[in-house]
């Protein structure tokens, strides 16, 4: 924190103790009124205690009229899909995860390696170097020591008011589409940057201080922009697509899967960052920017749109046997044709309800099957179990 700068000027530990203490009072306000926060339904479904499940729901869609056959619809689904899940023989410890264990053409391995290779991703696209070692790039692009503390800590005050755009625009466009522009800008004011650094340190050499100001401003300018941007973007959807992706029996240690994949990058970047910046110096910032630019085509390749899909639709999903991104939609096509009456309950554009009037669009559904042998033929090769529709 800038302000404790001044006490003892900077010596004190004071300076770096408050602002580390000072985070435990929201935690401990969260510990007071998370014990008044309600299960989630399909963890209450998944150990049994239905009746909850449905008042929660109840609660949350309406408990009258329309809003009443919704929240009943939804109920339905995700007992649907929690007595799947119980058929399926796959391990779920974390080791089993990560190498996929008789998971079938559930694919839990394959989930497991984009969680944890999409937080590495978002470390090297540059938020773990402009964070730390924001000062330095400031001081490279020509300012002095104090005047580059004071502009880093108004650059994170930018950075978590950007986090509000994505309230706006994340379920609108997309978790892939808010990646790529997210990478696009961020590439682009990765290279800018490095390029006025550049520029404000030859000008500084040459005794030109009034362009070394200037080169300086427009490179301060372009981390400003970074940082803005990926709070709009990369910094939500890393985080927000595991919680999205994986069953219900391992979501949360899908999701643990993915801070395993943050520490990895955070820490290894950490690290390497001060070495790359003794080293190469404002070419830093062009390593942050071709990670940007790499990170597009692995995102359209290898990352799923889970944008308006329920935690139900998943399975079917990342049912392909291939990893790319246009075999999993096609496969997801097509087992939404051979199995209508699972689909529909599950997904929010096909529910067992119109999503306008709340009236059903089927009744009496009959029993499911999904074949998973993973044995089985391109024929046969539909996400698989035998399932036995509670409605």
């Amino acid at each position: 924190m800038r302000g404790l700068s001044f006490i003892d000027a900077g010596a004190s530990a004071i300076r770096w103790r408050f602002p580390i203490a000072f985070q435990i009072i929201p935690l401990l306000f969260l510990f007071a009124i998370v014990w008044f926060f309600p299960e989630s339904p399909r963890w209450l479904v998944k150990v049994g205690r239905e009746e909850e499940a449905r008042y929660i729901l109840g609660r949350l869609r309406g408990s009258q009229g329309e809003d009443l056959v919704r929240a009943e619809a939804e109920f339905r689904d995700i007992q649907n899909i929690a007595e799947l899940e119980k058929t399926i023989a796959h391990g779920n410890s974390y080791l089993a995860m990560l190498f996929g264990y008789k998971s079938g053409k559930l694919h839990i391995g394959r989930r497991v390696q984009l969680v944890i290779w999409l937080q590495i991703i978002q470390e090297w696209v540059g938020i773990a170097g402009v964070t730390i070692y924001a000062p330095t790039i400031f001081r490279i692009a020509g300012f002095n020591a104090d005047k580059s503390q004071w502009i880093s800590g108004l650059n994170n005050i930018f950075y978590m008011f950007a986090t509000l755009v994505c309230v706006f625009t994340l379920d609108r466009i997309g978790r892939r589409w808010t990646l790529y522009w997210g990478a696009v800008a961020q590439g682009i004011a990765m290279f800018l940057a490095g390029g006025f650094s550049r520029l404000g340190i030859d000008a500084t050499a040459a005794g030109d201080t009034a362009k070394a100001s200037q080169y300086g401003a427009a490179a301060a300018s372009m981390v400003f922009i970074f940082t803005s941007v990926f709070g709009a973007t990369w910094l939500t959807v890393p985080w927000l697509y595991p919680a999205e992706i994986f069953p219900l029996a391992v979501r949360a240690r899908g999701n643990a899967w993915g801070v395993v994949g943050w520490s990895i990058g955070n820490g290894w970047l950490t690290l390497l960052c001060p070495v790359m910046f003794s080293a190469i110096g404002e070419k830093t910032l062009y390593i942050f920017a071709i990670s940007n630019v790499i990170s597009i085509p692995m995102v359209w390749a290898l990352y799923p749109e889970s944008n308006q899909r329920t935690l139900e639709d998943m399975d079917l999903l990342f049912a392909a046997d291939t990893p790319w991104n246009w075999d999993a939609e096609r496969t997801f096509a097509r087992l939404k044709a051979e199995n209508p009456d699972l689909v529909q309950g599950t997904s929010r554009s096909h529910s067992v309800v119109d999503p306008e009037t709340g009236k059903p669009l089927r009744s009496n559904a009959p029993a499911l099957t999904l074949d998973l042998d993973t044995k089985s033929t391109s024929a046969d090769d539909k996400v698989a179990v035998d399932h036995v529709n509670s409605a």
